[in-house]
């Protein structure tokens, strides 16, 4: 019998960036650079395990955005050319680099590494990314659930209106394309508030995922603290990240990304070499990374950058893989020992974090499932929904406002540099609440438009923007996304309310943010609609 339970939880998110009259946005690569680095690598691990007969039993959250972009065929289309340019300028690294006994053979493992990502993608794949999960879900190796409709941070809301309409679109999205309610849901930030319970109960979601004090701090205290789900107000299981699996994962300078031998992120020839010689590789000729890294991470605090040795980030991998399952048994020995039950321990990830910003990532989550399977452990991989199977009964409590942002609540997305935008989403939303009050039997023309609105509210709620104004990396475009969406929304709000919709502006609308092809504005109105779930 085991002493504990693990439970690793990947959460896949991007906002959602689709241009249509620039083939080459800049902001378009995050989502290039995550097939590339993270999803491809993350079923290609998933599917070995499958393959030798070993369950990963990983819980795998993927967002209504990300699903919408992997989805659409202008975006998987510009996605292989953006493959074909690398496969390029690999192949002139390995003539650049003949005879260099150190880097040419890092070079030809960038080269395979595109091509097989390109045989991956468009031959065993056929550029849908989106099946490959349904079919690992359907042999029960992974367990799929998803998040709000664009990851809207959702305490920050004003109107319990657009909560449910994010929480209904986002579920909605997913059972357009896995053809079920999913199990679980991840709270966007893992930012908790009660207003989503209800909505989360009545569309049949079991349990949802938050930050460590939001179970720690409910009412009444927990017995178990944060090592078992509390069976909330509305009877859904709230599950609660464990720090120490966080820390040991996380943490660029307590974590395994930090260690020497494995690849340093921020050093890519995107960076280092002539903007002639990188050519086309570059959206516009602007300097970003192109995924071709040569050094790695050595000493943090140096600038001096040694080179990669794949052969030692490997083995190290696999060091690594066995201290975390060390320590994970440990902690299961002692908080059984002290609670006379048997722990869960959550650990949630960006999954993001493996592949593109941990290069060994998923070399290091491959080597703990296939060591926790094969190897005498004390803990035991369990997906969420599995944990009733060993604990049907769990402790009521009302968990506690809360988000995994610094210092734990809302100050990252509500600060001075992005609480600007708040005033802007909070009239938005009571002009949506009630255009859809007053327009909800509209058909044709005025029901197109009125979708619209809603989508333009959405995209303009999502968490990302003021999270990029926080953080300042690209903080002109979260301004720009921001704006432009709540343009566009009042715009619209304008011509529905004077009776006056400009077909050519709204086909322009619908051409250029095609997300939620299903939306239906009226989940914007009080109470729920009487409407036939998929089960």
């Amino acid at each position: 019998m085991p002493k504990g339970f693990l439970s690793v939880v990947l959460h896949a998110h991007l906002p959602f960036v689709r241009h249509v009259d620039t083939p080459d946005c800049l902001e378009q690569r995050w989502l290039f650079q995550a097939i590339t680095e993270t999803y491809i690598p993350l079923l290609n691990t998933m599917f070995r395990l499958a393959e030798d007969g070993l369950p990963g039993r990983v819980t795998v959250s993927l967002s209504p955005p990300l699903l919408e972009m992997l989805d659409d065929t202008l975006l998987q289309k510009r996605y292989i050319g953006h493959l074909e340019n690398l496969i390029e300028l690999a192949e002139k690294e390995t003539v650049r680099l003949k005879g260099d006994i150190t880097l040419e053979p890092l070079a030809r493992m960038y080269l395979s590494k595109f091509r097989q990502a390109y045989i991956d993608y468009v031959d065993r794949f056929k550029c849908n990314l989106i099946q490959p999960w349904a079919a690992l879900e359907s042999e029960g190796y992974v367990e799929l659930c998803t998040s709000a409709a664009t990851h809207a941070y959702l305490p920050l809301m004003l109107t319990k209106g657009s909560i449910k309409a994010q929480i209904i679109t986002g579920l909605n999205t997913f059972r357009r394309h896995f053809g079920h309610t999913p199990k679980g849901f991840w709270l966007p930030e893992c930012a908790y508030t009660p207003d989503v319970e209800p909505v989360l109960k009545h569309e049949g979601v079991q349990y949802f995922i938050l930050e460590t004090h939001g179970v720690l701090f409910s009412t009444p205290r927990p017995r178990f603290g944060y090592h078992a789900p509390v069976v909330t107000p509305h009877g859904l299981l709230a599950f609660a990240r464990d720090p120490d699996c966080s820390k040991q994962v996380w943490s660029a300078d307590e974590g395994y990304p930090g260690d020497p031998w494995y690849r340093e992120y921020y050093r890519d020839i995107g960076y280092d070499l002539p903007l002639e010689y990188l050519g086309k590789a570059l959206p516009g000729n602007t300097r970003v990374p192109l995924g071709i890294k040569y050094h790695r991470v050595t000493d943090r605090k140096s600038n001096y950058k040694d080179f990669y040795r794949p052969d030692i980030a490997k083995a190290r991998a696999w060091e690594h893989a066995g201290n975390f399952m060390f320590w994970r048994n440990k902690e299961a020995e002692f908080w059984k020992d002290l609670y006379g039950r048997r722990p869960l321990m959550v650990a949630p990830y960006d999954a993001e974090l493996f592949g593109h910003w941990w290069y060994e990532g998923p070399l290091f989550l491959e080597n703990l499932l296939r060591r926790m399977a094969q190897e005498r452990q004390h803990v035991r991989p369990i997906t969420l929904c599995q944990y009733r199977e060993y604990y049907p009964v769990n402790q009521p409590a009302e968990p506690s406002v809360s988000g995994w942002g610094y210092k734990g609540y809302h100050q990252v997305w509500l600060e001075r540099s992005n609480h600007w935008i708040y005033r802007h989403l909070h009239a938005c939303e009571m002009l949506m609440s009630r255009l859809a009050e007053k327009f909800k039997s509209a058909t044709g023309l005025m029901e197109r438009a009125l979708n619209q609105a809603a989508r333009e509210l959405m995209l303009a709620q999502a968490s990302d923007w003021p999270f990029i104004m926080n953080s300042g990396t690209v903080y002109q475009y979260a301004v720009n996304r921001f704006v432009t969406h709540v343009g566009r929304f009042l715009k619209l709000a304008r011509q529905l309310e004077a009776g006056t919709v400009d077909p050519g502006f709204l086909r322009h609308l619908e051409r250029t943010d095609t997300i939620f092809p299903d939306m239906d504005f009226r989940d914007f109105t009080a109470g729920f609609r009487d409407t036939e779930k998929v089960s």
